[in-house]
């Protein structure tokens, strides 16, 4: 186990050496509660868009299902004719220079994994730059759009949000509830009351944590020839499973509900492949996630599948969003 994996474990199953970091954790949750202060206060170089912004990110280190909110976001606001952009830092990207506008020919290695999954899957107009106003600037240069939404981006507060949207792993939940590092805050609990909206992914229902989000398996998509088939495919088989997310985890849960055998292989998030790291044995079909497929692609094998997935918001975070609509389109275009 990886020192990342087991300071993991260690936040969301507790370790009584943790607490050392306490002196950490206590100037960390100063540092940011300042920071947050400022913004509130409308101190120093903050940039408001001409258009809404609506922010989609976490309060927790790790995956919790941000761009498949994204992109049931873009696909969402454009079924009610709204013309929407995405904004991202782009981690992990190496484009020549930011901001970059992000096409779905590139590689993964000037994209990052999940822009350049955004754009390939949806064609939304989408520029990544580690300084979001400048990239929400650029982008409206070339875009005429009604609205911006931030892929994650939710402490970065040079740029006005008019919505905070945040995902939490209802499996997971905030863990040991400590900010960095002795825990898997970003934010103090306390910042979850001031947001706009909680999806709790994995909950099938809302409740007083928040609305329900499922993640819900659409198909296997083959990563050379492109050949979509059902999520259930390999059902009864065993495959090799590749998953390089925040929470590998979930990732090999959601193949067993689909009745397949992984044999996992979990890799560090945003994670470099080659082919060497991927040649198991013995041979067996590889299933991946979708973030990963993007950086697999240009050495693919026959055999090496993506599985796609699909947000599915509650009923009640969809009246709750398009109730919003009307309120953050107003005198705004």
């Amino acid at each position: 186990m990886s020192l990342s994996e087991r300071l993991l474990t260690a936040w969301y199953e507790g370790h009584p050496a943790l607490f050392v970091l306490r002196p950490l954790e206590w100037i960390y949750r100063r540092i940011v509660r300042a920071k947050r202060r400022r913004y509130l206060r409308g101190e120093g170089d903050i940039y408001r868009a001409p258009v809404p912004v609506v922010v989609v990110g976490n309060v927790t280190v790790g995956g919790t299902g941000k761009t498949p909110m994204i992109l049931w976001l873009v696909e969402h606001c454009r079924r009610n004719g709204i013309r929407v952009g995405v904004i991202s830092r782009g981690y992990g990207a190496q484009p020549p220079a930011f901001p970059f506008r992000i096409l779905a020919h590139q590689s993964a290695a000037h994209a990052g994994d999940e822009p350049l999954l955004i754009v390939q899957r949806s064609g939304v107009p989408m520029m990544i730059d580690p300084q979001r106003a400048r990239s929400a600037k650029a982008l409206l240069e070339q875009e005429p759009l009604d609205l911006l939404l931030s892929d994650d981006g939710l402490q970065h507060y040079g740029l006005a949000r008019d919505l905070e949207l945040v995902l939490i792993d209802a499996a997971r939940g905030l863990g040991n509830k400590r900010c960095l590092p002795e825990g898997p805050l970003r934010e103090p609990v306390e910042r979850l009351a001031e947001v706009d909206a909680v999806l709790c992914n994995g909950a099938e229902n809302d409740s007083a944590r928040g609305f329900g989000m499922t993640l819900q398996p659409s198909a296997l998509v083959n990563l050379v020839t492109h050949e979509r088939v059902s999520p259930t495919h390999f059902a009864g088989q065993t495959v090799h499973a590749v998953a390089g997310i925040g929470n590998p985890q979930r990732f090999f849960r959601t193949l067993e509900t689909l009745n397949c055998r992984p044999v996992p292989h979990a890799f560090p998030d945003h994670a470099e492949f080659t082919p060497d790291a991927l040649a198991f044995e013995p041979s067996l079909p590889v299933v991946m996630t979708e973030k990963d497929a993007v950086k697999c692609a240009p050495f693919a094998r026959d055999d090496w599948w993506y599985l796609e997935v699909q947000a599915v918001p509650s009923a009640g975070f969809r009246a709750w969003f398009d109730a919003q609509l009307p309120r953050l389109l107003a005198g705004r275009h």
